[in-house]
């Protein structure tokens, strides 16, 4: 599994680790990823994802899982949030046509 935000996109980074002798050994900054379930309401069901601890702050500043990634450029997003984005488009349109067919 990679070490990755299936929101922002957030990575690996590396870097030294630096003694008081200035000895330099090399290290790795692992993103704070968390295993979270966000409520899709034009899903009616929870979602699983790896994301940030920003991610989540992110989701929820916009609304929740639905209103942002239907707000957000798919060029902004990572491949696994692309593939969740064309699900809930997908289940937005056949509300939709139903409320349409219905009326």
């Amino acid at each position: 599994m990679a070490r990755r935000c299936a929101i922002t996109g957030k990575g690996v980074l590396t870097g030294n680790n630096v003694s008081h002798a200035n000895n330099k050994t090399r290290r790795r900054f692992l993103p704070n990823l968390q295993e979270t379930s966000f409520f899709s309401d034009l899903l009616g069901a929870p979602v699983r994802l790896r994301v940030s601890t920003r991610g989540i702050r992110t989701v929820e500043h916009n609304g929740g899982i639905d209103a942002f990634l239907l707000g957000t450029p798919d060029r902004r997003l990572p491949e696994e949030a692309r593939a969740l984005k064309r699900r809930l488009e997908r289940a937005k349109a056949e509300r939709e046509a139903s409320a349409a067919a219905a009326a």
